[in-house]
């Protein structure tokens, strides 16, 4: 299977959370406009669009218009789903990929700062189950540059269908648990990051695991995938800090998937007709 645009990777991350504030759901950055209500989408959830649009599309900013209704929250920054998606040039009508339908696996992807900047805003308005159809101006496609290897200019826009197949919980939910004395303490910022303080201590002699939220449903087994947000820190290289004396507040490492600008691909030239 090629990878779509080149947009998506894997996401890993260990949501080790303890408590804090959550918070509120932030709102779409994308709504439906006269440009994305032009996109006529046809067929079922989860196989190949039929999809049909005057050219050229023209919009003065990114637009995104449901198709098809999801379940759940929309997607936020740093959340993770399994998609279907067809790109094509909205200047042109030419198709640059359909991946992810059908009996194809779906792509992963994560919402994040390092993709383009459409698709992001596109995805935000989608939740698990949902088709919407999105249109991108150029400043928040490939910009003045374009992509010569995929058939976009500068001046095109991009039009994309997305089936959100999957979605994955963008923080730990499950209930917070009372931890050991001597373990490094975990707290949640706003947004769901999480802070470690390390004891002023030495470390542990050997591997310790602290459950600090207790999950819900099946467990995971030898041999299953899971997606995981990670958040690490190096017990013994802690900054110096303002946190109470007898602890001190550890540089966290953290890591989590991106989507990524596309690498050439050369791009399927057929027009998408019914």
């Amino acid at each position: 299977m090629r990878v779509p645009l080149a947009l998506m990777a894997t996401a890993t991350a260990l949501a080790i959370t303890l408590s804090g504030c959550s918070a509120p759901a932030p709102e779409p950055q994308a709504t439906a406009g006269a440009s994305s209500d032009l996109i006529e989408v046809r067929g079922d959830f989860g196989d190949a669009p039929k999809v049909d649009f005057p050219t050229p599309v023209s919009p003065g900013t990114t637009q995104c218009t449901t198709v098809i209704e999801g379940d759940g929250e929309n997607l936020i920054e740093g959340q993770q789903a399994l998609v279907g998606l067809a790109v094509y040039n909205g200047t042109t009508g030419d198709e640059i990929q359909v991946v992810g339908f059908g009996d194809e696996d779906p792509v992963p992807v994560l919402l994040g700062s390092n993709t383009l900047p459409g698709l992001s805003k596109g995805l935000s308005c989608t939740s698990e189950g949902s088709r919407v159809a999105v249109v991108v101006p150029p400043e928040d496609g490939f910009g003045e540059e374009g992509n010569a290897s995929l058939g976009i200019s500068g001046d095109d826009s991009l039009v994309v269908v997305f089936d959100v197949q999957r979605a994955f919980m963008p923080r730990a939910n499950g209930t917070p648990q009372l931890t050991r004395d001597g373990f490094p303490a975990v707290v949640l910022a706003p947004d769901g990051r999480p802070g470690i303080t390390v004891p002023d201590e030495a470390p542990f002699e050997s591997t310790e695991v602290e459950l600090l939220k207790k999950g819900h449903g099946e467990e995971v087994e030898s041999g299953d995938q899971v997606v995981v947000h990670y958040t690490g820190v190096n017990w013994m290289r802690a900054p110096s800090s303002t946190a109470p004396r007898g602890s001190r507040a550890a540089r966290p490492r953290s890591s989590s998937a991106t989507m990524r600008r596309p690498r050439a691909a050369r791009p399927s030239r057929r027009r998408s007709k019914a």
